[in-house]
């Protein structure tokens, strides 16, 4: 008697795995991407406005509900982006950031995302030393889906610290979804 229904759940699993793999969410779950792109720091002063080269890790957990997308993410970047002025230099360091993002699928391989969060930059100055800056990150893009697991994205993003600083980034993703 157990053979015969460990033989029909068996059955069963095989016929509903085909089924089960066809209406996956292809949004849903954790992901890992590496982030490269522009940075650009305004620091509202008479320093200027420098930019570089953005370089970072972000790790998230999104979940689809139809065509909804709702997901979490953190991320750990630095950039290249640094300033000589009269008598020291400004030099932007790693900058932290977790925050929400909310989007909507369209068509079977793209989503277009908002999101908001919390971020903390470390600037340093010769002249003043090293500080944290709080601050608040806003930002949309497309991620589109390339097939299997692996997936691609573009994003533009504003951090507001402060002290009077702004971010401007534009950055490219490249990442895996597990």
């Amino acid at each position: 008697m157990k053979t015969v229904i460990f033989a029909a759940a068996a059955a069963v699993a095989a016929i509903s795995a085909p089924a089960f793999a066809q209406d996956a969410a292809p949004f849903t779950g954790a992901h890992a991407e590496l982030l490269a792109g522009y940075d650009k720091i305004d620091t509202n002063s008479v320093i200027g406005s420098p930019d570089g080269f953005l370089y970072g890790l972000n790790l998230g957990y999104d979940y689809q509900v139809g065509s909804a997308v709702l997901g979490i993410e953190g991320e750990v970047s630095d950039a290249t982006t640094n300033f000589d002025y009269v008598g020291g230099e400004l030099d932007a360091e790693r900058d932290l950031y977790i925050g929400g993002r909310v989007g909507f699928q369209v068509g079977d391989l793209a989503l277009l995302y908002v999101k908001a969060g919390y971020t903390n930059a470390r600037l340093k100055d010769t002249l003043a030393g090293g500080a944290n800056a709080d601050g608040v990150r806003v930002g949309g893009g497309i991620e589109y889906k390339l097939g299997g697991q692996l997936l691609v994205k573009g994003e533009y993003r504003y951090s507001n610290y402060e002290a009077g600083l702004e971010r401007h980034q534009v950055l490219a993703g490249l990442g895996i979804r597990f």
